[in-house]
């Protein structure tokens, strides 16, 4: 999908050996929509040429020698700020981080740093003592006092074989964050959001297990779409599928377990810091907490084995047929205290004709605020990576949301909220 369409992204690289892996980054960029134009110093020549990022970027880059000052250009370090929507530096040595943390500008990317006035993110590349010196620690946080968001490095074997932390972030986590600073809604913007996703795994023995075909992607794409959109996230899920580094996934196997993490993560949630200020005079200002939301996204079995046991039992012992006791699972929707949150349940039907039906009746017996109506057919099956839905809201009005990627469908689910429930 087109997640950056018609976005402008402004990517500072220096001389790093990292350099190579921002080829990658600009791709994303692209492939989502994105129009990205180059700064380049002088020493990060050395490593990649300037034709290489301008194949990649299909643009031409700026540097010392191509700076315009002529009518009509964005080629300068002012008008280039004026034209991107967001700077991202990476990667960045320690010299640069330690240059902008003392407000020089000797080079073209400093210069355009010290004017750019909104959010730079700043993705950091150099030797683990270079980034573990104190004057490069005393650095960058002076840097995120002045509107740079650091995307951390990480621990790995570096270009000079010693092994630890200095390595840049991976590209995705690069890419992530910038969507996220581009994508954010006032609306989810520091909200909590618990959701659960996957099927859930209920142990027959130590080897075996009733569960279903949930593959948890549309939980995933839901964290994913909040993340960028500014909420503050938790996934309780059962599927170990990609998430932004951000978003806080618990891992968990069976209901039971589903249920402990959600309880407390919700509990977590409505006690949530207080993210917007009204200010009411001089002296008093009022603090306003967003309400949560809680997506129950997880395919939950309706029956679990009434004695699970331990080990593995063998076939000699259970004999040529084997009737396997099961009793009525407990109900997540029912057993979660909802009061105090948006409550968004997901109910899956085979059956077209009875389908509205049934997801009005949860919709009113779970007490829910918004039902997210899935229809599973050939066309739209568990797995894939498209969905269609018809969100149902407590407000009686339906919005039909068509075939498309979940994570774009999953930014119209979110949009449609928005507008029903847009108490703030």
């Amino acid at each position: 999908m087109q997640l950056l369409e018609n976005k402008k992204i402004l990517l500072g690289v220096t001389g790093s050996i990292a350099i190579y892996k921002t080829l990658e980054l600009i791709r994303l960029y692209i492939k989502a929509g994105a129009k990205v134009k180059v700064i380049m110093t002088e020493s990060s020549k050395k490593f990649v040429t300037p034709l290489t990022f301008e194949t990649i970027s299909q643009n031409i880059i700026l540097d010392e020698q191509s700076e315009d000052w002529s009518t009509n250009t964005i080629n300068n370090h002012i008008a280039i700020g004026k034209w991107a929507d967001i700077f991202v530096l990476a990667p960045v040595t320690a010299n640069t981080i330690n240059k902008l943390a003392n407000g020089i500008a000797d080079n073209l990317l400093l210069q355009t740093a010290l004017a750019y006035p909104r959010i730079k993110l700043l993705c950091p590349a150099a030797n683990t003592h270079m980034m573990g010196n104190p004057l490069t620690k005393a650095s960058l946080k002076m840097l995120k006092l002045c509107n740079f968001k650091l995307i951390g490095t990480q621990t790995k074997e570096l270009a000079c074989k010693d092994v630890g932390d200095g390595a840049l972030a991976n590209i995705e986590d690069i890419f992530h964050s910038t969507a996220c600073e581009l994508l954010k809604d006032d609306y989810w913007i520091d909200r909590k959001v618990v959701l659960t996703g996957g099927g859930t795994i209920e142990k027959i023995d130590d080897v075996r297990f009733i569960s279903n075909f949930s593959s948890g992607k549309m939980a995933a794409s839901l964290a994913t779409a909040l993340y960028y959109r500014g909420a503050e996230v938790c996934l309780v899920t059962t599927k170990d599928i990609e998430t932004p580094n951000e978003v806080h996934t618990i891992n968990v196997q069976s209901t039971e377990d589903m249920i402990a993490f959600a309880e407390d993560s919700i509990r977590i949630a409505k006690k949530g810091k207080l993210s917007s200020a009204t200010l009411m005079d001089s002296s008093n200002v009022e603090l306003i907490q967003k309400k949560p939301f809680f997506f129950s996204v997880a395919a939950v079995s309706d029956y679990i084995p009434t004695f699970p046991q331990n080990g593995k039992m063998k076939k000699s012992d259970i004999g040529d047929t084997w009737d396997l006791k099961l009793k009525k699972n407990i109900d997540i929707l029912d057993t979660l205290d909802k009061s105090g949150i948006y409550s968004i349940g997901f109910k899956a039907e085979l059956d077209e004709t009875t389908a509205s039906q049934n997801a009005l009746n949860m919709l009113e017996n779970k007490n829910l605020d918004a039902i997210c109506l899935n229809i599973i057919s050939s066309k739209n099956n568990f797995g894939s990576d498209t969905n269609s839905i018809d969100l149902i809201s407590k407000h009686n009005n339906i919005y039909k949301l068509t075939p498309k990627d979940k994570l774009e469908l999953s930014l119209e689910v979110l949009e449609a909220l928005k507008v029903e429930f847009n108490e703030d």
